[in-house]
């Protein structure tokens, strides 16, 4: 056993510097001796065959039991150097790679009760873990670093002002918000610039959050929000922006969910569409992933996704494209998580906290490391309802700044 799982091992790290020792206590080096060294240990012989096996779904199986231990270095570095190969996948896991590729569709078929079921298993989790490492708003998708020593809150507040402007919102205008999450994008939108906002979720935790956020603010005149799926919301809306569900829709759904954002979205409307996508072509779901975080999940390729919203008549007016800030978003995330940790502990036990420190490492690895990105679409129904040039942009923000300024309250000194 520990000739193949050197032999192994050997074959697929060719970069970095990782020494493992094995449950026999035979150690070995893999990599080109490059980098900061990392070391971890095989605790059980079973979990080593397991890895052999299956290693994208046991090496996270593993982690969280406690028989695969990082020891020199922690297990976001492990994943930096393991997500960071010339094969993305061990070439010995290939034929398992086929068959997800080539049964993923039965996976992502997500119907509506599979819908609500999907997003129950990840966002109905006990509200107080995500305030753990969220901002203040509970923006929990990508934010947008202006600048490299920007904090979290204000990157996440970047993000619903770049959203916003792309949106070229008017006052009064009909908003729907596709997965509205929290709310902290629809009652921004309400709050600065004066529309009229529904936003729509599938989580009851977060269907409370958002109401109760609402009342707060005093907008529920103007921001509600509904336990509904986008297949089932009636009217007509001026502007639609969907931010971090389109990952939920399942690929054989995405020709439906264009279809009815194009029933839904006024002649003169606007929709922008901000989803995590994959730079180098379809892929499948990591088993892990799929297992215990975002069953019926799957980050779609810009190929993948054109396709459908050329088929549904909608017009691609702009496509940007966001490298590495959600890379710097999951670092601040699992910085906040890991100097809390022990809450997370208390909330739920010494598995979960593995589990979650394994998910925020590994998909900030594969933002930084592997082909993994943002796109933000921005679609009209027909040609020159948004401006020719980009300039707009910047414009639009200048003054959601100005508006935000006006609405912060005032300081006092104490006593006053």
């Amino acid at each position: 056993m520990d000739g193949l799982l050197r032999y192994f091992l050997g074959q697929f790290i060719r970069r970095g510097t990782m020494t493992f020792t094995a449950a026999s206590g035979a150690s070995f080096t893999c990599g080109d001796g490059t980098g900061r060294p990392v070391s971890a240990r095989f605790l059980s012989e079973r979990t080593q065959r397991r890895i052999l096996l299956n290693p994208e779904l046991a090496l996270g199986e593993a982690y969280m039991d406690g028989t695969f231990v990082v020891e020199n270095g922690s297990i976001a570095d492990a994943l930096e150097i393991l997500l960071n190969q010339p094969d993305m996948v061990p070439r010995w896991a290939g034929l398992q790679w086929w068959l997800r590729y080539f049964s993923r569709h039965i996976g992502q078929f997500n119907w509506r009760g599979r819908a609500r079921d999907n997003v129950a298993h990840h966002y109905d989790l006990d509200g107080r873990l995500y305030s753990l490492f969220l901002d203040a708003d509970r923006q929990y998708s990508c934010a947008y670093f202006e600048a490299p020593d920007a904090t979290l809150d204000d990157a996440q507040l970047a993000k619903k002002r770049h959203l916003a402007a792309k949106l070229l919102i008017e006052s009064g205008n009909r908003v729907l918000d596709i997965g509205s999450g929290w709310g902290g994008l629809g009652l921004y939108l309400a709050e600065m610039t004066g529309a009229d906002v529904t936003g729509i979720t599938l989580s009851t935790e977060q269907l409370q959050a958002s109401n109760a956020g609402a009342a707060e603010k005093r907008l529920t005149g103007s921001a509600r929000f509904l336990l509904s799926d986008y297949r089932d919301i009636p009217g007509q809306f001026d502007r639609i922006v969907s931010v971090g569900m389109f990952e939920h829709v399942g690929i054989g759904f995405y020709e439906k969910f264009f279809r009815r954002c194009a029933e839904l979205l006024s002649d003169d409307g606007v929709m922008v569409l901000h989803s995590i996508g994959r730079s180098t072509g379809p892929d499948v779901t990591s088993p892990w992933i799929t297992k215990y975080i975002f069953p019926g999940g799957y980050i779609p390729a810009v190929s993948e996704v054109i396709p459908a919203i050329e088929r549904a008549g909608l017009l691609v007016c702009d496509i940007e494209i966001l490298r590495l800030h959600y890379a710097e978003t999951l670092k601040a995330w699992r910085e906040r998580f890991l100097a809390r940790r022990e809450e997370a502990v208390r909330l739920y036990d010494e598995r979960f906290a593995r589990m979650w420190e394994f998910y925020l490492a590994g998909s900030e690895m594969s933002f930084r490391k592997q082909n993994l990105m943002n796109f933000q679409i921005q679609l009209t129904k027909r040609q020159g309802v948004v401006p020719i040039t980009r300039d707009y942009v910047a414009r639009e923000e200048a003054k959601l700044r100005g508006i935000e300024s006006r609405r912060q309250p005032r300081l006092q000194l104490a006593g006053e």
